[in-house]
């Protein structure tokens, strides 16, 4: 089974006062690209996120995006009422030493000073939040890697189409072949025969003409075309990973059609080559997508 680059995958982790969710949105890129919007709390877990996420996800360009929230707020900082008891002692001594009068407002006054509010969230990054974090990222790179399962599984019946059709014009070629050599023939002869002036000895012409003919032979093209169709798909089933293969396998499946294009010198031939043409158009827009 082949996998599309493209993908979305969303986590929720929660732990007693803490909600993580993890976003990772990918798309295609030849190498991995990977962009990360994280709160600066986890910033010093982000060259191990990289690297965890890049051992999954092997190519495209990635957005991983982590959002934090704190599920009970009221419970985040709370008055420190001893370091504020501290302060209001030292301005009332303040207050009867210099004769200056207290302050009307206590609250607005202590408030103003530092550490009187403190925080239950403790600053540095805890075990339990680490893990919950990571296990977030695996949870999305998960539903991420599920998304690009099923596109793969999408491109694979597109691309067996694909091949099929372009199997289906190769086919139709041969009843073209007695007609097309029949017609070259008779041009020659027609293109001669309006040189009157001109003598010409007729073995030698059909040594000529039988000559040319066989440089316009195609079986080598359709017989090479053919392996490179089965390569296509022996390759797509093969397993994931393959994109860049596909991509070298679609070039040479252009060239042979190309060279069936200028071979031809016959209309309804060349107008399965355009069809053709157009098959691995829209093969190579899609392998683009293809891990």
């Amino acid at each position: 089974m082949i996998l599309s680059m493209t993908g979305f995958g969303k986590a929720v982790v929660e732990i007693p006062n803490k909600k993580i969710t993890v976003e990772i949105k990918s798309l295609n890129s030849k190498q991995l690209d990977l962009s990360a919007r994280i709160p600066a709390i986890y910033r010093e877990k982000e060259l191990e996120l990289r690297n965890h996420i890049a051992s999954r996800l092997e190519r495209g360009k990635v957005d991983l995006t982590v959002y934090v929230e704190t599920v009970h707020e009221e419970a985040a900082s709370t008055v420190n009422i001893p370091m504020m008891a501290a302060y209001k002692a030292q301005i009332e001594e303040m207050s009867r030493e210099l004769s200056i009068p207290l302050p009307s407002d206590w609250y607005s006054v202590l408030l103003r000073f530092p550490d009187t509010m403190k925080s239950d969230t403790p600053g540095a990054l805890c075990e339990e939040e680490t893990d919950a974090l990571f296990r977030a990222v695996d949870e999305a790179v998960e539903a991420l890697m599920q998304f690009r399962r099923q596109e793969g599984m999408k491109l694979e019946e597109f691309f067996a189409s694909r091949i099929g059709n372009i199997r289906a014009r190769l086919a139709e070629v041969p009843q073209h072949e007695v007609e097309r050599v029949a017609k070259i023939r008779a041009r020659i002869e027609e293109g001669l025969s309006k040189i009157s002036t001109v003598d010409y000895d007729k073995s030698r012409l059909e040594q000529e003409m039988i000559f040319y003919i066989e440089k316009l032979d195609i079986n080598e093209e359709k017989q090479r075309l053919t392996q490179h169709l089965n390569y296509f798909m022996e390759t797509m089933e093969s397993g994931h990973g393959q994109g860049k293969k596909l991509g070298f396998i679609s070039q040479e499946m252009g060239r042979e059609i190309n060279t069936l294009g200028s071979k031809s010198n016959h209309a309804e031939m060349q107008k399965l080559v355009v069809r053709m043409k157009d098959e691995l158009e829209q093969i190579k827009e899609q392998v683009l997508n293809v891990m």
